[in-house]
């Protein structure tokens, strides 16, 4: 990006400062408009690009609403787009433009971006450099140099399945450590949970459900997104890049490939099915997607497997709750009968104490000066009465169920 120079001498200093300006904040926009990416092709080389989404979409020819997919400062969910010339991915951080012949890589700086970047470099195919230097000593064009590139793994697989192979590995290895670490942190705090209530438990399990929760829902959308590409043929010829790439250098594809301009997403896929259609003929059957699909499967499991202990470990939670409802139930239960009892004593001693106070005022009673000694049978005989009162109120509420036995 090069920023415009000032203005001629004859302008005046006004306009001149004004326009320094201007020109200051269009170079800070296009400053910050631009993006970091890592680029790795198909002969082993790498290089860091600083170019902004017109730059890419001119290099890769892809459409604007692609690489809004790809913007950090925006939310996506997990997503793996076929395009003519390029699969466009979007898992969690790994996002990146994979093409027949090269892979950028967005925010290589990012401390989970450097080792998946470090892995393509080491698992990706090379060309060796005696061999790109016949290609290119032979004065052939481009489009030949690519065409080497994609047929270079041909024994085992398209540069484009390569790449992809470790981004998928690479996203599901993170889930996978996420939710292990999950489990190690959560078990023990249920467990501390289920052998002491406490509000510093309770706030630790809160927290520990709060993340699975959120790990839950990210690596559902990765296996959907999997789920979704396994379902659909077309959807996963679309991401054979090569065979694409060898239907374009044919005759008839070759009228459809050069000059072409990023349009929309439809008229795009009805270039692809034209472009397939034309390398039917050279490279098999367009439908054979085997290859991907074996490919997709494997990390389907592995995702699928990675849900699983996190549905295990929420069921693990939820059961975990409804032990501790079922001990709290218990605790209330308790309290609510020892409330009973205690209001049933105080009934009776309240009857107790009606008596005694009855018998206890001073008020002239005829038989009280002879027979003083009756006002200790009122006292036993009530006191017996009350005794036998409560006695049977917990008899009735045993027969009830109301308190335990």
């Amino acid at each position: 990006m090069v920023m415009a120079k000032g203005r001629g001498a004859g302008a005046g200093a006004g306009a001149g400062s004004g326009s320094v300006s201007s020109d200051v904040q269009q170079a800070a926009k296009k400053k910050v408009a631009s993006r970091s990416w890592a680029l790795l092709d198909c002969n082993g080389e790498t290089k860091l690009l600083d170019a902004d989404k017109y730059s890419i979409m001119h290099r890769l020819r892809i459409h604007a609403r692609d690489l809004r997919i790809l913007d950090p400062l925006l939310s996506y969910p997990s997503t793996i787009l076929g395009r003519e010339r390029a699969i466009v991915l979007n898992l969690e951080h790994i996002k990146a433009i994979i093409t027949a012949e090269e892979v950028l890589l967005r925010n290589p700086g990012d401390e989970y971006v450097i080792p998946i970047f470090e892995e393509m470099c080491r698992r990706l195919p090379k060309v060796s450099n005696g061999h790109r230097e016949d290609l290119l000593g032979d004065g052939r064009q481009q489009s030949n140099v690519q065409q080497e590139c994609a047929d270079a793994g041909e024994d085992e697989s398209p540069f484009e399945f390569r790449a992809l192979e470790v981004a998928l590995e690479a996203i599901c290895s993170f889930l996978d450590a996420r939710t292990t670490e999950l489990e190690t942190a959560a078990y023990p705090a249920l467990d501390e949970l289920t052998s002491k209530i406490s509000s510093r438990n309770l706030d630790r399990v809160r927290k520990l459900k709060s993340a699975m929760t959120r790990l839950t829902a990210r690596v559902q959308k990765v296996r959907d997104e999997l789920e979704q590409l396994l379902d659909d043929d077309d959807d996963m010829a679309d991401l054979y890049l090569s065979r694409k790439l060898v239907g374009s250098s044919s005759p008839v594809g070759g009228s459809i490939a050069p000059n072409w301009a990023p349009v929309s997403p439809t008229i795009a896929s009805r270039i692809g099915r034209a472009s397939r259609t034309s390398a039917t003929t050279i490279h098999g059957n367009e439908n054979d997607v085997e290859e991907l699909e074996m490919l997709l499967e494997a990390y389907f499991m592995q995702v699928d497997g990675t849900l699983n202990k996190l549905t295990t470990l929420r069921e693990y939670i939820d059961d975990t709750e409804d032990y501790i409802n079922i001990q709290l139930d218990n605790h209330r239960n308790q309290l609510i009968q020892l409330e009973l009892v205690l209001s049933s004593a105080t009934v009776v001693v309240s009857i107790y104490s009606l008596v005694a106070g009855i018998f206890g005022v001073n008020i002239p009673y005829p038989w009280n000066n002879n027979h003083g000694y009756m006002f200790k049978w009122v006292v036993l005989l009530t006191g017996i009465f009350c005794a036998a009162m409560f006695s049977l109120i917990m008899s009735y509420a045993r027969y009830k169920g109301l308190i335990g036995t």
